[in-house]
């Protein structure tokens, strides 16, 4: 570890904390549909788009209603990206002939890109046609990520609002989120990664004369190796730059080319890189100053916001740790730092950005439900990728995906809150609500359906020959390679470790719904106790009322986290990434 690489992770955190407010209080008059400098551009496009649907702006619905619409919005949507996929030999810009995708494969990928998980059985570059990158996996970018900031808003308005069933209009608010908050900064960001040399055109890959013709060994048809001569390379291209401004922001992550945020035409500068990591945390940090400046209670909004910043040290930290402490199984290598070279464990890392760089990276992206990586998971040391496992696990609430994260975070705080009552022997209180069995259960059903998915579908694939034989190590990585394809996929973060072959059928549908059910199985128990909070009223606080503003509850919430979400893997980890690395300082090669 040095000091550049602690000062640019400390410059990193500053940003956030310099962006949250502004972004905060923006969403707030946003969604409150309150004026906004924006308002004489986009106004008269909303007004417009309402007169051509039918839509009554002003009519709000129950969160049943609001849920409904949701599914239905979401269920057209992958289902039009299934037969883009399926279509695509047919549609137009394919220069390449790609192609129409596996049905499995298609199917897999619309699940993905509908539930903001963006999990990749596929390299983009060699699959996806131009119209299906930009029609329709960029579009479910922007759709997926609206969805989850309008599901917080719902949220916020439940705890904000009191004897009500109102809780807003689906169609409305998703209407105002994509061209009010989402357009505007990824019109001016993709500009901003077209200055730094991110591609953006339509042109057919270019095959380009090798200076140095390689040699290299392919298996052939009948099975036996052969030794070829390449004298030439593909160049692929394409619009880039307008998908990895949303993938980030959005959170969505998944990327135009196979090696995502690694490969130079997607994150060719360290500018770049620092840009990615800001846009990814940007609107999840924003939602807790919006969470306290609609509910009445910044100081709420700093101490959740202040939980997350913990996690998220602590997460960086490890990683940071392990990786530049390096492999003890290269024994006799120089793995320090110096001025020649970044040290550590560099396998499957950039060099142009370190370790400090790529643990960063993997640590934000996993904080949030995003899923971009500019380094490669599975190569990290055992602790090293133990960090994004974990931040999975958690129910990706440090910050989280756009809006995802908040109201995953808020699943964590009613159940703090009731705990809290339980101590001092209170009916639990909420910023002036009372938490009852209604909402606690709904609460841990959001909770339970994460664990009972990705339990359950790791063990399967542990003990199936469908399932192992996917993997690339045998022993406890290979268990952590299953473990993280069913933690990434059903806390909808999109990343992996890269060892496992995903391409499969079972993967294929498993993971497909995974996907389903980790985004819309856990978003209906929480527009239930949203739509229960705005119903009920509000009661003065007491001397008895435990306090949601300060430390104490940001140290109970951080205890919630870890207790509910981690102790309940430790079995599987212990199995995994922690026999691992004890394996691994044994001396033992895995």
């Amino acid at each position: 570890m040095t000091a550049n690489g602690w000062f640019q992770i400390g410059l990193y955190l500053l940003v956030i904390i310099l962006v949250t407010r502004p972004l905060g209080v923006f969403m707030t008059r946003v969604f409150n549909r309150e004026k906004t400098f924006l308002d004489p551009i986009f106004r008269p496009i909303e007004r417009l788009v309402y007169r051509l649907t039918g839509i009554d702006e002003k009519r709000e619905m129950r969160w049943t209603e609001y849920a409904i619409a949701m599914l239905l919005f979401s269920g057209v949507s992958m289902a039009l990206l299934y037969v883009i996929e399926r279509t695509q030999k047919w549609l137009p810009f394919n220069p390449q002939k790609f192609a129409n995708v596996d049905p499995a494969l298609a199917f897999g990928t619309a699940a993905s890109f509908t539930t903001n998980t963006n999990w990749q059985a596929y390299s983009g570059e060699s699959t996806m046609s131009y119209f299906t990158q930009m029609a329709g996996l960029a579009y479910h970018n922007f759709a997926s990520a609206a969805v989850g900031i309008v599901l917080a808003i719902v949220v916020i308005r439940g705890i904000a609002r009191k004897e009500t069933d109102k809780l807003g209009n689906f169609w409305v608010d998703t209407t105002r989120c994509l061209l009010w908050v989402l357009l505007p900064i990824c019109i001016v960001g993709s500009l901003v990664f077209v200055s730094q040399g991110v591609v953006q055109n339509l042109k057919p890959y270019t095959t380009v004369q090798l200076i140095e013709p390689q040699t290299v060994q392919v298996t052939g048809t009948d099975g036996k190796t052969i030794t070829q001569t390449v004298t030439q390379q593909v160049i692929a291209q394409g619009p880039v730059a307008s998908q990895e401004v949303i993938k980030e922001f959005g959170t969505n992550g998944g990327g135009f080319f196979g090696a995502n945020s690694a490969h130079p035409f997607e994150n060719p500068t360290p500018f770049s890189n620092f840009f990615q990591l800001v846009l990814i945390f940007a609107i999840p940090s924003g939602l807790t100053y919006t969470l306290g400046r609609m509910t009445g209670s910044q100081r709420h909004g700093w101490a959740v916001w202040a939980a997350m910043a913990f996690l998220f040290l602590a997460g960086v930290t490890t990683a940071y740790w392990a990786e530049a402490k390096g492999n003890p199984l290269l024994a006799g290598t120089d793995q320090r730092a110096s001025a020649l070279q970044s040290g550590g464990n560099m396998e499957g890392k950039e060099v142009r950005f370190g370790i400090a760089n790529s643990t960063l990276f993997a640590t934000v992206t996993t904080d949030a439900s995003c899923g971009a990586v500019n380094s490669m998971h599975d190569s990290y040391t055992p602790l090293g990728g133990m960090v994004p496992l974990i931040n999975i696990m958690l129910g990706e609430v440090v910050f989280g995906g756009v809006g995802a994260g908040l109201y995953g975070i808020f699943v964590f705080v009613v159940l703090a809150v009731f705990i809290a009552g339980l101590m001092v022997g209170r009916t639990p209180e909420y910023l002036g609500k009372k938490i009852e069995s209604y909402d606690v259960k709904m609460a841990m059903l959001a909770v339970l359906i994460l664990t009972f998915t990705i339990l359950t579908f790791s063990a399967v694939s542990v003990v199936k020959p469908y399932g192992t034989s996917s993997i690339s190590n045998p022993g406890p990585h290979g268990l952590s390679q299953i473990l993280y394809t069913y933690v990434s996929s059903t806390g909808n973060n999109g990343s992996a470790f890269g060892g496992l072959n995903a391409n499969t059928m079972w993967y294929n549908t498993t993971t497909a719904v995974a996907q389903l059910l980790g985004r819309f199985f856990m978003i209906i128990p929480v527009l239930a106790i949203a739509g229960s909070l705005a119903k009920k009223k509000t009661v003065p606080e007491s001397a008895g009322t435990f306090p949601v503003t300060g430390g104490l509850f940001s140290g109970l919430l951080v205890s919630t986290i870890l207790i509910v979400g981690a102790l309940t893997f430790f079995p599987a980890l212990s199995l995994g990434p922690i026999l691992e690395h004890l394996l691994m300082n044994a001396g033992k090669v895995f």
